[in-house]
C-alpha cells in the first residue's frame, strides 16, 4: 500500500539485470562517464541501491562488458556516439503484464521503484484488472528501450489512464477486500475516533492539520469517520447514491436513513451514509467513477491512493477478524431451521405420493417426471433460502462475516447461509442427482426412492458437517463445477481468438464510420450510437441529471437520484442470484405446527 497505483516494486537483483540504452551526447557525456566508472554493482553513500552500467556499445556495434576491473578504462573510452546500457532507476517506465492477457488492462505501464527482497510488488487496488492475487502468481516486466516507446507508454498506458474500463464504462481499479471493510468501519453510523487514532489515520495520507473535532464528550474530543473521509474528497463534489448495505428492492427514505445507507455528499462533505463497495469498490465504486470522469485520471489516482490507505488505517485501529464462531447461531434458530427443512422434505414426499397415485398436475410442455423434478427443486430451493434467512436474522451486521458480505468486501449471504443454515439441493446439469446405481443414487436408499434425501438434498450446514451420503452428493455437485470451469476457459479462449482474427482490420475513421482495410464501410456509426463506453455514463452518452445538478446547483429529489441506474457490469454475480424471500412468507411457514418425528 506504500506504492502508488502507478508504481511497481522491482527487486534489486532484477533491476541490476535489466537495462535502458542511453545515447551519449555532448550534454550528458560527463554524467555517463561517472556512471560507467562506478561499474556494474555500485552502492550509494548509505549502502542503498545506485544504478550501474552493464555494457557499453561502440558506434561500430561492438559490445564491451563492464566489470569491476575494467570500469575505469572503459569509462575513459566513452565518446559521443557510444551507447551505454544503464540499470533501472526509480521512475523508469516499464510494462507490467499478467497472463492470460484477456483485455487491454492486462498490460499497463508502471514506474519503477527499486526495492529490497525478491518479488515484484504493486498496489492492491490494481489487482482486479490483472486478475492477480498473491498466492504465487507470476508476472512479466518489459523494459522499454526507446524514448518514443517510453513517451507513448507514459501517455497511453499509465495505470491511471485505465481506471475506467472500455467494456462497461465503470472503474476496474479500486478498493478490494480490506479497503471496503475498512471504509465501512470508518464511516458506519456514528463511528467516532479519538485524537490519537485520528492522528494515526491521517498520518497515513500526509495530512498535517487535523480537521476541527465533531463532538466533545467530557473533555475528550472525538472526530467522526465521515469527516475524516470527507477530507480526501474534492471540495465541489456533490452526489447521492445507495450504499451496498442498503436492503434490496424498492424501499422508502425512512429505511434507508435507519440503516445509514443513503450516501449524501454535498460540497465534498459526507453528511450521511456508509462508504462501502458502491462508493470505492472496483467495478462498482460510484465516487471513483465520477472522479475519474469529471476530475481526470490524476485526481482519481490520488483518491484511490488516499482512500485505500485511510481504510487500512481505520481497519488497523478497529481490528477486524473472522472465525468459525462467526457462524454460531442460537439453539432456537437451529430448531426453526430444522422445522423448515422437515416441512420441505415432507412436502416433497407428498409430491412423490401424488405422483405415484397419478394425481400430480402436469405443467404445460413437461412430462409428469419433469413436473415432479421442477416442483421438488422449487420447494427445496425455497427451504434453503428460508434456512439462510433465519440464520441471517440471528447474525446481525455486528457480525464480521455479515459485515463483509453486506458491505461487499467478500462473500455473500448465500455463503453464510450455507455455513450456518443448510447447504441445500445438489444439482448436476440443473437437475437433481439421479445417476448412480440401478434405479437409485446410492445403495443406502430403497430402489425407486424419489424423496429429497435420496436425490441429493443436503440438510446439514458446513459448520455442523455432512453425513457420508450427503458428502458424496456434495462431491458430485462440486465435480461438475470443476469440469465446467475447465471446459469453459478453453471454449472462451478459442472463441476470443477467432473473434480477434476476424475483427483485427476494423478501425474507426475520423468521420465516425467503422471500416476495414479495404475501406469498406462495416458500420455507419461506431456501435450504432457513436458512444465510447469508457466515456459514457452507465451506457448513456450524457448524464442529464448530473449536468442539471451542477448548473442549477439544486439537488434532484432523492428518489430521482436513486433511480437504479442499471450498471452494465460483470454479468450476474452470486449476490444477485441470491433470492430474497419476503418476510411475510417466512412468518407464515414458521407458524405451521412442527410435525411429530
Amino acid at each position: 500500500p506504500i506504492l502508488s497505483i502507478n508504481e511497481v516494486g522491482v527487486p534489486v537483483e532484477a533491476a541490476r539485470e535489466l537495462t535502458v540504452p542511453v545515447h551519449v551526447q555532448s550534454y550528458n557525456q560527463e554524467i555517463v562517464k561517472e556512471w560507467v566508472k562506478r561499474g556494474p554493482t555500485p552502492l550509494g553513500l548509505l549502502g542503498e541501491y545506485a544504478p550501474g552500467v552493464n555494457y557499453v556499445i561502440r558506434p561500430d556495434g561492438r559490445r564491451i562488458r563492464v566489470t569491476e576491473k575494467n570500469a575505469e578504462v572503459v569509462a575513459e573510452a566513452v565518446e559521443i556516439g557510444y551507447t551505454v546500457e544503464r540499470q533501472l532507476v526509480d521512475g523508469d517506465i516499464v510494462l507490467f503484464n499478467r497472463q492470460p492477457s484477456l483485455h487491454r488492462m492486462s498490460m499497463m505501464a508502471h514506474e519503477v521503484r527499486v526495492m529490497p527482497h525478491k518479488t515484484f510488488r504493486f498496489n492492491l487496488a490494481v489487482c482486479p484488472p490483472y486478475n492477480a492475487d498473491f498466492d504465487g502468481d507470476e508476472m512479466n516486466l518489459h523494459v522499454l528501450q526507446s524514448e518514443e516507446a517510453r513517451a507513448e507508454a507514459r501517455v497511453l498506458m499509465r495505470v491511471q489512464e485505465h481506471i475506467l474500463s472500455p467494456r462497461f464504462g465503470g472503474p476496474v481499479i479500486g478498493g478490494i477486500h480490506d479497503h471496503i471493510t475498512g471504509s465501512f468501519l470508518l464511516t458506519r453510523k456514528e463511528s467516532k475516533f479519538t485524537r490519537e487514532e485520528v492522528t494515526y489515520i491521517l498520518s497515513k495520507i500526509d495530512i498535517k492539520e487535523l480537521p476541527p473535532a465533531d463532538v466533545t464528550k467530557g473533555g475528550t474530543e472525538y472526530w467522526s469517520g465521515k469527516a475524516l473521509f470527507s477530507a480526501i474528497l474534492p471540495k465541489d463534489l456533490s452526489m447521492t447514491f445507495k450504499s451496498s448495505i442498503a436492503p434490496k428492492g424498492d424501499i422508502g427514505l425512512k429505511e434507508l436513513k435507519e440503516e445509514d445507507s443513503l450516501v449524501v455528499i454535498k460540497n465534498g462533505v459526507v453528511s450521511s451514509g456508509t462508504i462501502d463497495e458502491n462508493a470505492v469498490g472496483a467495478f462498482k465504486g460510484k465516487i471513483l467513477d465520477k472522479l475519474a470522469r469529471d476530475y481526470g485520471p490524476d485526481a482519481a489516482r490520488g483518491f484511490i491512493d488516499k482512500a485505500t490507505k485511510m481504510a487500512i488505517g481505520a481497519i488497523m485501529i478497529r481490528g477486524f477478524t473472522t472465525g468459525i464462531d462467526d457462524e454460531d447461531i442460537p439453539e432456537e434458530a437451529k430448531k426453526q431451521i430444522a422445522d423448515v427443512l422437515r416441512t420441505a422434505i415432507e412436502k416433497v414426499e407428498g409430491l412423490v405420493e401424488s405422483y405415484k397415485r397419478g394425481e400430480l398436475e402436469q405443467m404445460p410442455g413437461r412430462s409428469l417426471e419433469e413436473t415432479l423434478e421442477v416442483e421438488a427443486m422449487k420447494i427445496l430451493g425455497r427451504a434453503r433460502d428460508q434456512a439462510g434467512q433465519i440464520a441471517g436474522k440471528h447474525l446481525g451486521i455486528e457480525n464480521s462475516a455479515v459485515a463483509m458480505a453486506r458491505s461487499g468486501a467478500r462473500g455473500s449471504m448465500l455463503n453464510l447461509s450455507q455455513m450456518a443454515g443448510s447447504i441445500g439441493q445438489q444439482a448436476v446439469r440443473g437437475e437433481r442427482l439421479s445417476r448412480g446405481y440401478w434405479n437409485r443414487t446410492l445403495p443406502h436408499f430403497k430402489k425407486g426412492d424419489l424423496g429429497a434425501e435420496a436425490k441429493g438434498f443436503v440438510k446439514s450446514s458446513y459448520k455442523s458437517g455432512l453425513h457420508p451420503t450427503e458428502y458424496f452428493f456434495h462431491a458430485m455437485g462440486g465435480r461438475e463445477g470443476l469440469v465446467d470451469t475447465a471446459v469453459r476457459t478453453s471454449r472462451s479462449g478459442y472463441m476470443q481468438r477467432r473473434l480477434i482474427n476476424a475483427l483485427e482490420d476494423l478501425k474507426v475513421k475520423e468521420d465516425g464510420t467503422v471500416r476495414n482495410t479495404a475501406d469498406t464501410i462495416i458500420q455507419f456509426k461506431f456501435g450504432e450510437d457513436g458512444v465510447d463506453p469508457s466515456r459514457s455514463v452507465q451506457g448513456r452518452a450524457v448524464d442529464i441529471d448530473d449536468i442539471l445538478q451542477e448548473v442549477l446547483g439544486e439537488e434532484p429529489s432523492w428518489k430521482e437520484r436513486l433511480r437504479e441506474q442499471e450498471m452494465a457490469s460483470y454479468g450476474l454475480t452470486e449476490k444477485d442470484m441470491y433470492v430474497e424471500i419476503s418476510e411475510e412468507e417466512v412468518e407464515v411457514e414458521e407458524e405451521e405446527p412442527p410435525s411429530e418425528e
